[in-house]
């Protein structure tokens, strides 16, 4: 079982490993997932996860001073990121290694590349693409179909991983699944 601590709300998330260490005033949505290894601590403030968002192996989760760390829906924080009293809006994509600091505001839809470093208060706009060390923005595009396809495919792959099946995308009704949802990403952005 993983180790939730007494102020812990699980609001019928999809999957939480047993390897999951969440402390303090924390909060996962519906559908989100909480992968190998997450550590997520709260001392004082809090930490919310939005629905259907997935927090991937061996991320860490903290508060900031004055900050909380709030998430938000079908975003997809990938392996190894500290996200440390940031404001992550919807449908964002946090690449891996990246991190986070205190007071970052990041805009609806937007990709954070891997290894990027976001330095204290730095606001990103929506549909943004950022990198470097330090994150600055190097593309505006609206990336919602992308980030919210990979927030569905951990989903459904949380849904598997809770079932006990640790290879959903490799049957064989999976990838016109996929398609189907991409045409329905598309088509709620007109860009179908």
């Amino acid at each position: 079982m993983p180790v939730l601590g007494p102020d812990v709300v699980l609001d019928n998330p999809a999957f939480i490993h047993d390897s999951a260490h969440l402390y303090g005033k924390v909060h996962v949505g519906p559908h989100a997932s909480i992968w190998i290894n997450v550590v997520a601590r709260a001392e004082h403030k809090e930490i919310r996860i939005g629905a259907y968002t997935n927090i991937q192996d061996f991320v860490m989760l903290h508060i900031g001073d004055t900050t909380p760390t709030i998430i938000g829906a079908h975003c997809s924080i990938t392996h190894h990121c500290t996200i440390h009293g940031c404001t992550i809006g919807d449908n964002c994509l946090v690449g891996i290694n990246a991190t986070i600091m205190d007071g970052c505001v990041i805009g609806e839809n937007s990709i954070i590349a891997g290894h990027t470093i976001l330095k204290e208060g730095t606001v990103v706009p929506p549909n943004s693409i950022v990198m470097g060390a330090p994150g600055k923005v190097t593309r505006t595009q609206n990336n919602f179909v992308r980030n919210r396809m990979n927030a569905y495919m951990y989903y459904r792959n949380a849904l598997a991983y809770a079932s006990g099946n640790f290879r959903a995308w490799e049957d064989a009704a999976f990838p016109a699944e996929a398609r189907a949802e991409m045409q329905r990403l598309s088509a709620l952005l007109g860009t179908d």
